[in-house]
């Protein structure tokens, strides 16, 4: 090679050393972002998690599983493709890629309003058929898609009516690397997993929201997570999830952690299963609803949500109700059914609050004369007991 040939050459390879790479499987490539770091979670939000559930570990985000929730990003998207990798660090894993998600948690569940994509592990179909002598005829493992809590979609391809299964089975078991492609536009879904489109549905709403990851019972790694917006075609109110307005949790779903919980409190507050369970006031007590739990933090013009479940009662009976106490006010959560769960939203401004269960009427109630202008939340231990969970807030 000629002198000036191999001097350009040289310098040709030390230029394109210091390029970044464009090859597909690059962040670089072309039109794409990363929507991770590899240092920490900016961009991203714990939706109802202990802050111990999701971290980043080794240039890749680490989930622990527990307890059941979520990490969305703090944007909403409408039109994309989204690729991501993932692999499970114990057989049987169970996880979820959520599109088009709501901000929160929907009501009675710690998941989101919206479509999910399946991350499941192969043993846990292995262990389906192990117990019940037969395949699953309601679930896959190679990248089910789904529309839950409120959200709807028309699914494409092998279906029950229920979800949208993949037409073959392409996704690799614990602890080996998948990737995932989704391309999603104009209330459109296809999942490509390792290489090719299995699965998917159309007409969805929401088809504009929050990019969710999910927590869900076992350890679990991301990376790799990039997207690239299309653009946009008209996603309206009635189809776009509601825009985040700042909801913080107060409850981490997993202990009592930001609350008071000392002896009086432990004998009737318990957290089992991202709840918080009051009990029943024993009889000897003669009906006693001891000790409220309360908030370490004080709060001053607030927005709270809560989800509360009274017990069920006899036949015809009125199930208990619950309260809240907050600056010096007393503010009843009445009316939800026995055993079911209603959503209870509370605004509390100036020298009044406003009380709306679910759809339904708001209640209008005065502060007391006397209410401070900060005061810690309670939650008030009624003799009937009841199911708490979705504990959110946000300063007005």
């Amino acid at each position: 090679m000629k002198p000036l040939l191999s001097l350009a050459f040289a310098l040709g390879l030390s230029l394109a050393a210091t390029l970044p790479s464009r090859g597909a499987d690059s962040p670089y490539a072309e039109g794409f972002v990363s929507m991770f770091n590899g240092r920490d979670l900016t961009g991203w939000t714990n939706i109802n998690c202990a802050p111990e559930t999701w971290s980043v570990r080794d240039g890749k985000i680490y989930c622990t599983g527990f307890p059941v929730g979520g990490l969305r990003t703090v944007r909403q998207y409408e039109n994309f493709i989204l690729e991501v990798e993932w692999r499970h660090l114990k057989r049987s894993g169970n996880s979820g890629v959520f599109i088009w998600g709501s901000p929160i948690n929907a009501p009675g569940v710690p998941f989101l309003r919206g479509i999910e994509v399946q991350v499941l592990d192969h043993g846990y179909a292995e262990d389906f058929e192990k117990k019940n002598g037969r395949k699953a005829d309601w679930f896959t493992v190679h990248g089910d898609v789904f529309a839950i809590h409120g959200a709807t979609m028309t699914y494409v391809g092998r279906t029950n009516g229920k979800r949208s299964f993949p037409t073959e089975e392409r996704s690799k078991p614990s602890p080996e690397w998948n990737h995932y492609r989704i391309v999603a536009n104009h209330g459109s879904l296809r999942l490509h997993v390792n290489g090719k489109e299995v699965s998917g549905g159309d007409d969805t709403n929401y088809r504009k929201g929050y990019l969710a990851l999910e927590s869900e019972g076992s350890p679990i790694e991301f990376r790799n997570l990039r997207i690239k917006e299309l653009p946009p075609t008209g996603a309206d109110a009635s189809n776009t999830a509601p825009v985040d307005l700042g909801w913080r949790a107060l409850f981490n779903s997993v202990d009592l952690r930001g609350w008071r919980n000392d002896a009086a409190t432990a004998a009737r507050w318990s957290v089992v299963g991202e709840k918080i369970f009051l009990k029943p006031a024993a009889p000897s007590t003669g009906g006693a609803t001891g000790a409220p739990l309360t908030t370490d933090a004080e709060f001053g013009n607030a927005e709270f949500i809560v989800d509360f479940q009274p017990p069920k009662s006899a036949a015809g009976a009125k199930p208990p109700g619950a309260a809240l106490a907050f600056r010096g006010t007393t503010l009843e959560l009445a009316g939800a059914d026995g055993g079911k769960f209603s959503r209870f939203t509370i605004t509390v401004q100036g020298r009044s609050a406003r009380v709306q269960r679910d759809a339904q009427p708001a209640v209008e109630i005065p502060l007391a004369a006397n209410s401070p202008a900060r005061s810690a939340l309670s939650l008030v231990a009624t003799g009937g007991g009841g199911t708490f969970m979705n504990l959110h807030t946000r300063e007005l």
